[in-house]
């Protein structure tokens, strides 16, 4: 099952590390990490993206706890939140293939944000699943390099 960490964390040196380190001892694979200032400078908000059951993330978020950087974890598996990716996409143009890849980026609402003699660079944020669609429309073309951010996330409402 797919699970969505977000964690306050205390903002200093090594708390990425010894959190993908809890991860590590408990042999799950984290598929996405992101990690930056809250509204507090002394806090960030660290978003991690695991698979694992039920019962190995628990392990893992147990042991993050136990941590003396860990401020406030939530598990946002079983949540209503919010999530969202930046992914900056360059991919292979031509003369007969421009005005298709200009009207998949109209329709994903991407921005254009380079372009050079047989490339075209993309910028899109959106949810995974948006992203995925632009990357999975525009293999066919011929993606050339392609950086994500990884995924960001918090909970809907009032809490």
């Amino acid at each position: 099952m797919k699970h969505t960490i977000s964690a306050l964390v205390k903002n200093r040196p090594g708390v990425l590390a010894e959190s993908s380190t809890a991860f590590h001892n408990n042999s799950i694979n984290i598929t996405s990490i992101s990690c930056g200032e809250t509204e507090n400078m002394e806090v960030s908000r660290m978003v991690i993206c695991a698979e694992g059951s039920d019962e190995d993330i628990a392990k893992v978020t147990k042991d993050l706890q136990a941590m003396d950087f860990v401020i406030k974890l939530d598990d946002l598996a079983r949540k209503e939140f919010v999530d969202r990716e930046l992914v900056l996409i360059k991919v292979d143009v031509n003369k007969d293939s421009m005005s298709q890849i200009m009207q998949i980026f109209e329709v994903f609402r991407a921005d254009v944000v380079g372009m050079g003699q047989k490339t075209i660079t993309v910028e899109l944020s959106g949810d995974q699943e948006r992203v995925e669609g632009l990357i999975k429309i525009l293999h066919p073309f011929g993606i050339k390099s392609m950086c994500r951010t990884g995924m960001i996330a918090l909970k809907r409402g009032d809490e």
